[in-house]
């Protein structure tokens, strides 16, 4: 229960950081809101180094961290583009494909047995992400595919996760991605910064900053309480937030055919995971 409340906490916190960065997209760029948000992750490893030591910088495989990183600031960067043209809530949908991306990924790439329950899932997942997208009906803006591709790069994260962690704790993979996304960001970053005009500006990145920290040091706490299957369906609650925030803010509210391919996207997301946790269980590890 623990680990399943710090990470709907997390979930809440990651969809208000997206929503702030929704509305910054309109006086400033992609690129200086996403240094901002992942340069709050860097300063919670700051003070993850001062609590735990250097040794959370210690990697097995630091070749492998510095390409999780730089995948960090590929899928972040493309998030906040696509959002900008993209209501939130379709955007947070879109992105609910990784799951299955992982699946896939982890049966080509690490040679994960997937059983045919488990590949109709897939297929039906990405049925359900092309009944919100609708691609050639000109419903969403192109920049939902680059929602897709960032998706993509964060399912490539987590199957870099999976091979990291027999050598590295979470705490060190956050540590990397925290400092190789914030440095290689820092470059284009340098080119499009503009200092902001009013307050809000300021508090509100201010405030992205801090909240991804805190929701990422939330996500950690949650996989160290409960299993990552037990943990991971909070994530859809993204949907809801984001649901929220998009109608509160922006006055945006998904249509019929949005709910019903979330519906779909979400459905087999869970099932994906429920049939891992049994797969885990049969193996004596849940």
């Amino acid at each position: 229960m623990r680990g399943i409340a710090l990470m709907a906490t997390g979930m809440f916190m990651f969809s208000a950081v997206d929503t702030m960065a929704k509305f910054l997209t309109d006086t400033i760029h992609p690129f200086q809101i996403v240094w901002c948000r992942q340069l709050g992750l860097l300063i919670g490893v700051f003070i993850l180094v001062g609590l735990r030591g250097r040794s959370v910088l210690v990697s097995a495989n630091p070749k492998l961290q510095i390409g999780r990183g730089a995948l960090a600031a590929v899928s972040a960067t493309l998030f906040i583009i696509g959002v900008k043209f993209v209501p939130l809530a379709d955007a947070v949908a879109i992105t609910f494909v990784a799951p299955f991306m992982v699946t896939v990924l982890g049966a080509l790439v690490l040679r994960e047995p997937v059983g045919i329950r488990r590949w109709t899932a897939v297929i039906i997942g990405f049925v359900g992400t092309l009944i919100v997208i609708r691609p050639g009906l000109g419903v969403l803006h192109p920049a939902a595919g680059l929602l897709v591709i960032a998706a993509s790069a964060f399912a490539l994260r987590q199957i870099l996760s999976r091979i990291l962690a027999g050598g590295d704790g979470a705490a060190t993979t956050v540590a990397y991605t925290a400092i190789v996304s914030c440095a290689l960001l820092t470059v284009p970053m340098l080119f499009v910064w503009e200092t902001p005009d009013t307050g809000l500006e300021i508090a509100l990145l201010v405030a992205m900053a801090v909240l991804a920290a805190f929701g990422e040091t939330l996500v950690i706490m949650a996989l160290d309480a409960a299993q990552a299957v037990v943990v991971a369906p909070l994530q859809y609650s993204l949907l809801i937030w984001g649901t929220i925030y998009g109608y509160l803010v922006f006055g945006q509210l998904p249509d019929a055919w949005t709910w019903l391919g979330a519906l779909v996207i979400v459905a087999t997301g869970i099932y994906t995971l429920n049939r891992e946790r049994l797969a885990l269980r049969r193996a004596g590890k849940v």
